[in-house]
């Protein structure tokens, strides 16, 4: 069931929804929250589809707020709001509302999005793309308990990922870090199965990826090694490397679906690590409802200081071959300055 309201109030909106359930012989509310789609006109359709996907799991109100920018500046000058209210089949398990904003009506979303809010629920808001700087300083980010971002649409991930860590609030996430969940979940149990100590950690998938930088990151943490990143054609991640004391730990996917897991002494498995669909993701973040603090943790280590330890143990596998007899004068006069350098 479709109802089209144009040039309406959040009041009629309101009445639509209530007059839209009794139609449909559902007259009681029984989603458990509200979500918000901050997106713009290009990206609303794919986002819809994974919320209505996503909702099966999680009944919820939908609210797209889609701000749109009129062509003349007499057009501009007018705040109009259009509604689009789906129920039923239309909205899959939950209730879907549609919000074009127009004019300076677009500068105050959260006026629009307030009263529409489902009373003593939790309120997650979703930007797919355009995500601000500060997501819990943004009008709508203030309204809600959780805020999700993407920073793997952004113009420039990593740069955005920096600026995600410096402006990090708990109940802040992202859905590059939601990627890479049946990673950690493999890595993990990989390392159960062997009495070993990691001494080092590779970490290989495509340039530009945040994914790649977060997973780097938390096995920098968790495990208090150096781990070193390197770019690949993709799809996305790759491969990731553990080198131990009882040998290597690799998990290997180049075709962005099954992996292999290599682990010294054991034959290698197969393991189905296929790349989720945008809607699998949200449903995996709607989950849980409060801070996810091994995000902060993995977010707040720093690409800094994966570089730095980069830089610190690259020396120490140039400096081994220094200890070899040269074979003449030339090589061994201009490794002789970089071994006092060393020194000092």
């Amino acid at each position: 069931m479709k109802t089209d309201l144009t040039d309406t109030t959040s009041s009629k909106i309101n009445k639509a929804l209530v007059l839209g359930r009794r139609a449909i012989g559902t007259p009681a509310v029984g989603m458990v929250l509200t979500l918000v789609i901050v997106t713009d006109e290009e990206n609303a359709y794919d986002a819809l589809k994974a919320a209505n996907e996503a909702s099966r799991e999680h009944p919820s109100r939908t609210l797209v707020v889609i701000k749109r920018v009129s062509r003349s500046p007499r057009d501009r000058s007018k705040a109009r709001l259009d509604a689009e209210v789906r129920l039923g089949a239309d909205a899959s398990t939950g209730e879907t509302v549609v919000l074009r904003l127009y004019g300076e009506v677009g500068d105050h979303a959260q006026s629009v999005v307030l009263p529409l809010l489902l009373p003593d629920a939790p309120v997650v808001v979703w930007w797919p793309v355009n995500s601000p700087t500060d997501p819990a300083k943004d009008p709508l980010g203030a309204l809600a308990q959780r805020r999700v971002t993407d920073t793997y649409a952004a113009e420039q991930p990593i740069q955005e990922l920096t600026a995600r860590a410096d402006a990090y609030t708990p109940g802040d996430t992202d859905l590059s870090w939601t990627r890479i969940t049946p990673w950690r979940s493999m890595l993990a149990a990989a390392l159960d199965q062997v009495v070993c100590e990691v001494t080092s950690a590779e970490v290989e998938g495509e340039e530009f990826n945040p994914s790649v930088e977060l997973l780097a990151m938390w096995l920098a943490e968790r495990l208090k090694v150096p781990v070193r990143r390197s770019k690949s054609a993709g799809p996305g991640l790759t491969s990731v490397r553990m080198e131990t004391n009882a040998g290597p730990i690799v998990l290997d996917r180049p075709d962005g679906s099954l992996a292999t897991l290599s682990i010294q002494g054991q034959p290698d498995r197969a393991v189905a690590l296929k790349r989720r669909e945008t809607a699998e993701l949200i449903a995996e973040e709607l989950r849980r409802l409060d801070p996810d603090d091994t995000y902060a943790t993995a977010l707040k280590f720093g690409l800094e200081r994966l570089d730095e330890e980069a830089s610190t143990t690259a020396p120490e596998v140039a400096a081994e071959p220094v200890t070899e007899p040269a074979p003449d004068a030339k090589p061994a006069a201009k490794k002789a300055p970089a071994k006092k350098a060393a020194a000092k």
